[in-house]
């Protein structure tokens, strides 16, 4: 066990200046465009799921947040709402490239999830056309502890922080089940290749915190999970979204019916990609 401990301990300390990096990246971005993010949402009309699609791949603080207030103030419509759900991957692409994953992976998850959030997005406003609109005053930071209001450095310092005690949390999880169980009952255990496990991972990415986008990350980089299930899983996962979408939105029926839609597109997504793997 202590081998297992000391392990975990030296992969995070080892990844440390790798994930600040990549976030010290993202928060110079997105201070320079959180303003215009909002403004270029709630003035892009029919074209706000193809626009709020692309501004969601980049992972920002509060952006999922942000859309979910712009919705329940009726600012965008709901098929934007969910074009951004799906295409946020919350802590998952500072992570792959703090570990050094293969690029070609990266661009294929972000070019599968913005083609599903676009398509997806414009079908629900053809259908639902679109939603009276009313104005309503709306700051990125006040819904999510994500720190936006702080210096640059200490922003990033705090979400490295928060996402290294995720992934060091995790990681000891599975070396201590690789440990005791095994590589093979391991992947038994998720549903390994399995039609059923995006179903599973699906699940797990509607957990409304970032550790849920942490574990489904790492369990396919230490090949738990397969491509197809961790894309599922990323599809449903929006961050602390969906708290706030129930906490701001009193109309329970319809965040039940977008709780729904998510996890139906996820599974979907994730088996289709399971059962076609060689055209991704």
């Amino acid at each position: 066990m202590l081998d297992v401990i000391l392990d975990t301990l030296l992969d995070g300390i080892k990844l440390f200046p790798f994930l600040f990096l990549a976030f010290l990246i993202i928060e110079l971005t997105e201070h320079k465009m959180s303003n215009k993010n909002k403004k270029i949402m709630a003035k892009s009309g029919k074209f706000a799921p193809i626009i709020s699609s692309i501004l969601g791949i980049f992972p920002q603080c509060g952006f999922s947040v942000m859309a979910t207030n712009l919705y329940v103030t009726k600012m965008i419509s709901l098929g934007t709402l969910i074009a951004v759900y799906l295409s946020t991957s919350d802590e998952m692409l500072p992570i792959l490239i703090s570990e050094k994953a293969d690029f070609s992976i990266i661009l294929k998850i972000l070019g599968i999830k913005l083609i599903i959030a676009i398509v997806v997005g414009l079908l629900i406003d053809f259908i639902l056309r679109k939603r009276e609109k009313e104005k309503m005053n709306y700051h990125l930071c006040d819904e999510d502890d994500c720190h936006c209001h702080q210096s640059i450095l200490n922003s990033s310092l705090i979400h490295t922080l928060k996402t290294l005690l995720f992934i060091i949390i995790i990681t000891f999880i599975l070396n201590s089940l690789f440990n005791f169980l095994g590589d093979a009952n391991l992947k038994k255990l998720f549903l390994k290749d399995s039609i059923f496990t995006p179903f599973l991972a699906s699940l797990v990415g509607l957990i409304p915190n970032c550790a849920s986008s942490v574990m489904l990350t790492e369990l396919f980089l230490n090949q738990v999970i397969s491509f197809g299930s961790l894309v599922a899983g990323l599809l449903t996962g929006s961050g602390v979204a969906i708290l706030v979408l129930f906490k701001s939105n009193k109309n329970i029926k319809e965040n039940m019916i977008i709780l729904g839609i998510i996890y139906f597109i996820g599974v979907i997504g994730g088996i289709i990609l399971e059962l076609f793997p060689i055209f991704f």
